[in-house]
Order: structure tokens, then sequence, then C-alpha cells
């Protein structure tokens, strides 16, 4: 079909042109459907919760602690790979307490000698049972869940909780036999 001016006039693609046209009118369609779709799977991963990966009892992990006679009572043991102390309470309970300062999250060391825990960078002081007794921390280390199970002392270090102070339902006790 030649070119006329009334092809011209009626928008009228020649019909050599029409089927390339369709083809890359088609063509952009499934790409912008493309794009569509990755823009869709990156806004659902970023608001997906991520899962950490937990490999060899690390840090998130339920990490074994030991059998409950492997820890004296008023002692505190380090376990560094999962981040918190195990703290064995004069009365026999135990706590799973967070290494971090809640008050801007430096590392706070066992002072065995003294029987506390000391921050290195604002020399805020923590007890055996993780409360603040001297400033600028306001509240207490934080916690992990302790179960006892079997005689064996498991922690979550995935599920760490907020304090304010210490109170005895905290503790987890072995059971009494």
């Amino acid at each position: 079909m030649p070119h006329t001016v009334e092809n011209r006039i009626n928008h009228d693609p020649p019909a050599e042109e029409a089927p390339r046209r369709s083809f890359l009118n088609w063509i952009w369609g499934g790409l912008g459907l493309a794009v569509l779709a990755e823009m869709v799977w990156l806004a659902g991963a970023f608001l997906r919760p991520r899962r950490r990966a937990v490999r060899g009892g690390g840090f998130g992990a339920v990490i074994d602690a030991g059998p409950v006679e492997r820890f004296t009572r008023g002692s505190v043991t380090a376990f560094p790979r999962g981040r918190f102390y195990l703290a064995r309470l004069e009365d026999g309970g135990f706590l799973a307490l967070s290494r971090e300062c809640t008050h801007l999250g430096c590392t706070v060391p066992w002072d065995e000698k003294e029987g506390v825990f000391r921050c290195p960078c604002h020399a805020s002081v923590f007890d055996i049972r993780g409360d603040a007794i001297h400033a600028p921390a306001t509240r207490a280390l934080d916690l992990f869940q302790v179960d006892i199970e079997n005689d064996t002392v498991r922690v979550d270090t995935g599920r760490r909780r907020r304090r304010s102070a210490f109170q005895a339902s905290q503790a987890a006790y072995p059971a009494r036999t």
C-alpha cells in the first residue's frame, strides 16, 4: 500500500508496519510487567521480617549452657558466642543477662571480686540480678529466656526481654526432687 496523504491523515500505519508495531508493543508490555513484578518482590522482601541464620549455637539460637550442677550458687558464667551471662543466684535460680549496658550498649564485664557488672564506658554498675545500682543506666540488664529441662540449662538468645528491675518470677529454677 503506497504512502498517501490519506493514510497519514487517518493515522493508519502501512500494512507492513502493523505486525512490527504490535510486536514492539507486546515486548514493552512484557518488560513493564517484569519491572512491576520485581518492584513488588523487592517491597515484599523489605517488609518481611528477617530470619537470622543460626549456626553452631551462636547468638539467636537456643544454647545448651550445661547441667545445673556445673553452676555454683552466687556465680556468673560468660557465654561470649551467645552474648550473655548466666547468673546462678544464691537461692538457686538462673538468669541469662544480656552483656549490653542499658545506657548505651557497651559490653559490661563481670567483676568477680566486687560481685558486680561494671560498664567501662560510663561507669554504670549492675548487681548479679542485673539491677542498675549506679547511674547513668536507669534500668536493669535485659534478659534472655531460660529453660531447665532434664537438669540441663538452656538459653534462648533469640528472645530478649526488656525490664525495669528484677522480679523473682524472672528467674528459672530447677525442679526440686
